[in-house]
């Protein structure tokens, strides 16, 4: 997610090498000058890793960022060049190459979900720091840079059709008209067909004003652009009567037909007792912690209520605004 718009270039490479490189855990582990490697292949020198601290590092730290390491690099590149020396990274070998950083292989939302959990683990961290009155050493200009950081949203509608594509699973049948390619003309084929059920609880208590749940439904128009989905209206019981099937390509006006407390047991049970693959909560999240899921489950509010929930957990929350 850090790789440089204009591609990796090798002061990139060793910037991020000495990053890797430079943690505690990999110290012996890499061969550098006070302990080189053996010698490789068509080369008349044992090899050698880029570690901070070691030859042309020597005066470098660990436990430094990649862009930490790049501006000091860039500045040995300028003193290099005002005393008429070469490039000192112009030349010579790559320690390793990190060409494919950044590039998701058409998975650009799995990037966007393991930010979001990257994210929430630096929240309860900076939770725990105020509750304990004790950052550190931390100044207060790094601390309002992480509560600003833990502001920043992603692309919703990506968590969502990635949450729609994981939950989908096979429904395998027999069809004489598929050949078996282990026993052809003795056994029927299989026809194999993807498909996802996903069952989305509408919390309609209360808590829950009006501003969000149009602002739910709007991202429920979204998600029917692509997918079939089954809605259930709830607050501390399931209204069975108005649960109802939202078919692909169909636009609905929000409304709400319950206005009581709020129990995530009764539409978590109800999924349970069903067959669905995965499972979506919009809610303010103002009520207990709910019995486990068998289905992924993944929670959707908005930004104040996810940085204020009434339980923890480890399920994907996804915040959007009432705008």
């Amino acid at each position: 997610t850090r790789k440089p718009a204009d591609g990796i270039r090798l002061i990139d490479n060793i910037a991020m090498d000495l990053s890797i490189n430079g943690i505690r855990e990999m110290k012996g582990k890499i061969p550098c000058e006070s302990s080189p490697g053996p010698i490789m292949e068509g080369h008349s020198e044992p090899m050698k890793g880029v570690v901070p601290g070691e030859g042309k590092f020597k005066d470098l730290p660990p436990d430094q960022t990649y862009e930490w390491y790049l501006e000091q690099l860039k500045k040995m590149q300028e003193e290099a060049k005002q005393k008429g020396e070469p490039d000192p990274f112009g030349e010579g070998d790559q320690f390793d190459s990190h060409d494919g950083f950044g590039e998701g292989g058409g998975n650009e939302a799995a990037n966007e979900i393991a930010k979001e959990r990257l994210k929430e683990a630096i929240r309860k961290a900076a939770e725990e720091a105020d509750k304990a009155n004790n950052w550190g050493s931390i100044s207060q200009s790094m601390k309002q840079d992480i509560r600003d950081r833990l502001k920043t949203q992603v692309d919703w509608r990506k968590m969502l059709r990635y949450f729609v594509r994981t939950s989908q699973r096979a429904d395998k049948r027999s069809t004489p008209r598929r050949l078996n390619k282990r026993f052809p003309k003795v056994h029927p084929g299989k026809r194999v067909r993807r498909q996802a059920k996903i069952a989305i609880s509408i919390d309609q208590s209360g808590s829950v004003d009006d501003a969000m749940l149009i602002a739910f439904y709007s991202e429920l128009d979204n998600l029917a652009q692509f997918a079939e989905f089954t809605v259930i209206p709830f607050d501390t019981r399931v209204a069975e009567e108005k649960v109802y099937v939202w078919k692909k390509g169909e636009r609905r006006k929000a409304e709400r037909v319950l206005c009581g407390g709020t129990c995530f047991n009764a539409p978590t049970q109800y999924v349970n007792e069903r067959k669905f693959d995965g499972h979506i909560i919009l809610t303010d999240m103002c009520a207990p912690k709910p019995i486990s899921s068998k289905c992924q489950r993944m929670w959707m509010t908005t930004t104040d209520h996810m940085n204020h929930p009434y339980f923890s957990t480890n399920e994907v929350v996804v915040a959007i605004d009432k705008k």
